[in-house]
């Protein structure tokens, strides 16, 4: 029943549901149009992420690294490029419910800021989410209907995450060094033999992504190895999103079959420019996840999507889904003014964005 609660009350999903049964009026979907690769592909990651969490390797990680900071600009820096990593293979959602409590519990002990720190895991998480082609579903899509290589996404995301990491050092300049208390390591054991296996499985993943496999395989492998581990992993992994991109991918394929609306569309993204534009404002009012979708299905401009879409995860709440579990956690476990939070975390979201979207733009010229 919680699964069904939660995928019930997913404000994305059910935004597509509406506008998936609206489109029904006006066409009927092809079975062709339906990305099965990107669907497995998804399903997948989401399991594996999943069984790391239930494994607690990034408790672990944030804990020893925790361990070792002395002063506040220390502490940012570790957790913020934390979240990088983590983002790289975990993804920005499960780094955002992961991180920001682990900091937050610190915080309150201590009496450091929060706000700011807060802000920046979640900037880092979808900086980092980013880099990798599992890192943001959307990336998945990406590789998957524009058949691209590991070499030539890394030559996109390589770029874009050096650039994003300056700008990061530049702001870690200006946080203050105030001494803290060292703390104290957490003991967490991990377990080692399933923590190597689930690797295992996400190096064959990778394979199964670039289509070096069949997907299927990964997928069914995966699952399975969540069901030997503890099968209510299955309970925790984000059943909507695949309905999302199940229901986004049926409203795609009607629309296409309207010329007005495809026309409309092919105005918007006509060329390199067009495209990253339309990309990161459709993100801002739809998530980048709906917004690749739709906006890839009329673009041969792939770079400058892949750009824009997680370009667009900053900006507004709605932008990424990795926000608005910022904003959930950080009013879940925060000591501090909830709506100064969201004030200063709106400012700085969009100030991201603005610096960001500049880089893209000269990362697309260049």
């Amino acid at each position: 029943m919680t699964v069904l609660k939660n995928i019930a009350k997913d404000r994305i999903l059910q935004i597509t549901v509406l506008i998936t049964v609206v489109s029904l009026f006006f066409a009927r979907p092809r079975f062709e149009d339906i990305n099965f690769h990107t669907l497995y592909s998804v399903a997948a990651m989401l399991t594996i992420i999943q069984i790391y969490a239930y494994l607690h390797v990034l408790d672990v990680l944030a804990y020893k690294l925790t361990s070792i900071a002395d002063n506040t600009r220390k502490l940012n820096m570790l957790f913020t490029l934390l979240a990088v990593i983590s983002g790289m293979f975990l993804g920005n959602d499960i780094t955002a419910l992961t991180l920001i409590p682990l900091y937050l519990n610190i915080a309150k002990k201590y009496k450091l800021p929060q706000i700011l720190p807060v802000t920046l895991i979640g900037m880092g998480a979808n900086i980092g989410a980013a880099f990798t082609p599992w890192g943001n579903p959307h990336n998945i899509f990406l590789v998957s209907r524009y058949d691209v290589n590991a070499v030539q996404f890394f030559a996109w995301s390589v770029p874009y995450l050096v650039a994003s990491l300056i700008i990061l050092g530049i702001v870690f300049v200006f946080i203050p060094k105030e001494k803290i208390p060292v703390q104290k390591t957490e003991s967490i054991k991990i377990s080692w033999r399933p923590t190597l296996i689930t690797t295992a499985v996400f190096i064959f993943f990778f394979f199964g992504v670039f289509r070096i496999v069949n997907i299927v395989w990964p997928m069914l492998i995966s699952i399975l190895l969540a069901l030997l581990i503890n099968p209510r992993i299955m309970l925790k992994i984000d059943y909507a999103l695949l309905l999302t991109f199940t229901g986004f991918f049926i409203f795609i394929s009607d629309i296409q079959q309207i010329p007005a609306i495809v026309g409309a569309i092919h105005m918007m993204v006509h060329s390199e420019t067009s495209t990253y534009f339309a990309s990161i404002l459709s993100s801002q009012i739809m998530s980048n996840v709906p917004s690749t979708i739709l906006v890839g299905k009329f673009t041969t401009y792939v770079e400058a999507l892949f750009l824009g879409s997680n370009i667009g995860g900053f900006g507004s709440p709605i932008g990424s889904m990795a926000n608005m579990l910022v904003l959930k956690t950080f009013n879940q476990h925060a000591s501090v003014s909830k709506g100064k939070f969201f004030k200063e975390w709106i400012v700085m979201q969009f100030v991201g964005l603005i610096i960001l979207t500049a880089v893209g733009w000269l990362l697309l010229k260049i």
